[in-house]
């Protein structure tokens, strides 16, 4: 057993589900099944072709009948994705997850006429039914819907397609999430998950983190074959269904559903990758502070104190709430929930999903926050990230199963400012200046990766879906060498891209769950960079903006939303505001080093 599963005082904080459910085969889940079945079935009897027909009051009824059968469907899926990220080897879990991916197919063929039917109405009519009194609660909800008015098909032709997803991508999603779940990395006699490994890259000795990068590519040549074909398959899959439904790129549906013009993400994408040199001057200076000739790729994440701080769970959790706490009393009343109520999983263990995520679930519920615990100070401000997002999707449930959920371009808002809060707290606190240098170093490296990475990785997507579409499917090098062109662009020659490097495309499950999301991280980092920045020259009324900014989920246009906190993010200005925070961030990073060589 690795010490990183006994020592930091996670390895007991596990979640309570019991008020999704309390068994995955217990009476509770199989009644809904059930029930779920007979409400949509009622629901189709009482609208199909009649939906043209519904007055404001009728409409609004109608939703109402589907917010409870989407509120229990996904209340089914919740319980069912987030026991089987606990352990995606135990075959209950996965059967379980079959079975409510099939049931959750099967609704939707039974309830897509009505998306279909409602789409169908004339834009006159359908404005008059958006902007009644009696739809206000769903008024945003219903205008971003007609957005895909020209991309929909028939009914029938939305029934195949829900149908035949089952065995399509999100099988294909599950194999990968189940293939690397219980892939085996060996390492000093130990047998690692693909969490503890990856882990090994942020330690102090370089020997280890060489050797722990040689594992992971091993093993990623060892499974290039399968991961690959999963790859091309999800690739082809997309193409398909963007071509049925005549998206004019492979980023349009993502744009649409982050309710944000594709001029906007142009912007943001062309704004980060004109200031990689941002990426060189960091590297270049970490560089100089190791005191090495060349930092390899994996160098990137190496700390520059030999000996690391490390935290214990009970610590981190104080951190965490009181960091809230001191922003807003409210947002430290909801963490001590998380953590009282056993809403967070943290222990590491064999067969348990890698990464960390927030599940908002569903709103007649709460919220669960899922992580992998190692005790680092990294892994503190991933405990706060996530709970950024626990928070930003308890205090939205109020808005409803339709509009409590925000699109990705601002779902990463909280996140990113609560694991600012945690870092300010934290590096307020230390005095030593090598100590601050080494602690701002390793937030300079979580921003670049938020940013710049997330946005090469961006262009890594583009290069690889736009390929796909034009010569067909991909062989293992051709990935390769489409990952090592974005890689190299990022890092010119402030880093040495390895051969290795260039298989590790493979194991990153963004590209594969949901084609497109990576340029959400760098538009919330940035977006939060530009709040921290205001509130720390305004703090006044500051935190009540922001917690009202949560609170209203997705219930209007972002643009509208960020509008309020007064920024306007179609301005090429405003990521220019985050991107000189960052800026500042690396000019103080060379002052403290300055400081620090010169106390030797």
């Amino acid at each position: 057993m690795s010490e990183s599963k006994t020592t930091y005082g996670a390895e007991n904080i596990y979640w309570d589900l019991s008020d999704l459910y309390d068994s995955v085969d217990g009476e509770a889940i199989k009644s809904d099944k059930e029930k779920i079945i007979e409400l949509a079935d009622l629901f189709a009897q009482k609208y199909r072709t009649h939906v043209a027909e519904l007055s404001a009051p009728g409409f609004k009824e109608a939703l109402q009948d589907l917010e409870k059968i989407y509120d229990l469907l996904g209340r089914m899926g919740s319980y069912a994705h987030l026991i089987w990220s606990t352990n995606t080897g135990e075959s209950a879990y996965g059967k379980l997850m079959s079975d409510i991916t099939e049931l959750g197919s099967a609704i939707g063929q039974k309830l897509i006429f009505f998306e279909v039917e409602w789409l169908r109405i004339d834009e006159e009519k359908a404005k008059k039914i958006i902007n009644d009194v009696e739809l206000k609660k769903y008024q945003h909800y219903l205008e971003v819907s007609r957005l895909l008015k020209p991309y929909t098909l028939s009914e029938q032709e939305e029934q195949i397609l829900t149908a035949k997803s089952v065995t399509s991508r999100q099988a294909w999603t599950r194999f990968f999430d189940e293939t690397m779940g219980a892939a085996r990395f060996e390492f000093d006699g130990e047998q690692l998950s693909e969490q503890e490994l990856l882990s090994k890259l942020h330690e102090s000795d370089r020997e280890v983190r060489k050797r722990a990068a040689q594992v992971l590519t091993d093993k990623f040549k060892e499974m290039s074959h399968p991961l690959t074909y999963i790859f091309n398959t999800i690739l082809a899959d997309k193409q398909i269904s963007d071509n049925l439904r005549n998206f004019p790129s492979w980023i349009t549906s993502r744009n649409l559903s982050n309710e944000i013009k594709d001029e906007t993400v142009e912007t943001l994408v062309k704004s980060v990758t004109d200031k990689y040199t941002l990426v060189h001057r960091f590297y270049d200076l970490k560089r100089k502070i190791l005191g090495y000739d060349k930092l390899m790729d994996y160098d990137r994440y190496a700390p520059i104190l030999e000996t690391q701080t490390r935290i214990q769970w009970d610590e981190a959790r104080n951190i965490v709430t009181n960091s809230y706490s001191n922003f807003h009393p409210e947002m430290g009343n909801i963490v001590t929930r998380f953590f009282d109520k056993k809403w967070i999983d943290a222990a590491m263990r064999p067969g348990k999903r890698s990464g960390a995520y927030s599940a908002s679930t569903v709103p007649s519920v709460h919220p669960y926050v899922f992580l992998n615990y190692d005790g680092r100070i990294r892994d503190v401000q991933t405990l706060a990230h996530e709970l950024g997002h626990g928070i930003h999707q308890y205090v939205s449930r109020k808005q409803g199963i339709f509009e409590a959920d925000t699109p990705l371009t601002t779902a990463e808002t909280a996140s990113v400012f609560g694991e600012m809060l945690a870092f300010q707290s934290l590096y307020k606190k230390i005095e030593d200046p090598r100590e601050k240098l080494a602690m701002l170093i390793g937030k300079i490296d979580d921003t670049i990766a938020t940013v710049f990475r997330q946005v090469s990785m961006n262009r890594f997507e583009n290069a690889m879906h736009t390929t796909r579409r034009e010569q067909g499917e991909l062989t293992t090098q051709q990935f390769s060498k489409l990952w090592r062109e974005t890689q190299e662009a990022i890092y010119g020659d402030s880093v040495e891209i390895t051969e290795n490097y260039d298989l590790w495309w493979s194991y990153i499950p963004h590209f594969l769950h949901t084609p497109g999301y990576v340029y959400a991280y760098a538009f919330g980092e940035l977006l939060v960079l530009a709040l921290y920045e205001q509130y720390t020259r305004k703090p006044e009324g500051f935190a009540d903006r922001y917690l009202e900014l949560l609170s209203a989920g997705g219930s209007d246009w972002p643009e509208h939303l960020i509008s309020k906190m007064g920024f306007d993010i179609n301005s090429p200005d405003f990521w220019q505001k985050g991107l000189r925070v960052i800026e500042g961030m690396i000019e103080e990073a060379e002052k403290l080093a300055e400081i620090t060589e010169s106390n030797v």
